[in-house]
């Protein structure tokens, strides 16, 4: 009495129309890719080839915001001289930039 029969509807979308609701979907990750993965991969693929090319001597900040000149070199692993004396290993991936020569005295 209180409830209406249900009656089942006709398929009246057409593939068009499910194609037209993906493309908000697919404009956002486009968008996403171009402003947040891309910028992103550059950064790290600078920040690679700066470790990579890290030698002997160069001036240094690491990831603390410590400064330090390179005293000897390995493969994953760093000693940077702090101070007179005083080396710190450190991994090479803690690097953050490498500074001009004369600005670490």
């Amino acid at each position: 009495m209180f409830i209406s029969d249900a009656f089942a509807q006709t398929a009246s979308g057409s593939p068009e129309s499910s194609l037209l609701s993906l493309l908000p979907l697919v404009l956002m990750f486009v968008v996403l890719y171009f402003i947040m993965i891309r910028p992103q991969m550059k950064r790290q693929k600078e920040h690679k080839a700066m470790v990579e090319a890290l030698a002997k001597g160069d001036e240094v900040v690491l990831g603390g915001g410590v400064l330090g000149r390179i005293s000897k070199i390995g493969d994953s692993y760093l000693h940077v001289e702090v101070a007179n004396g005083v080396e710190l290993q450190v991994q090479r991936a803690s690097v953050v930039q490498v500074l001009p020569k004369g600005t670490f005295k």
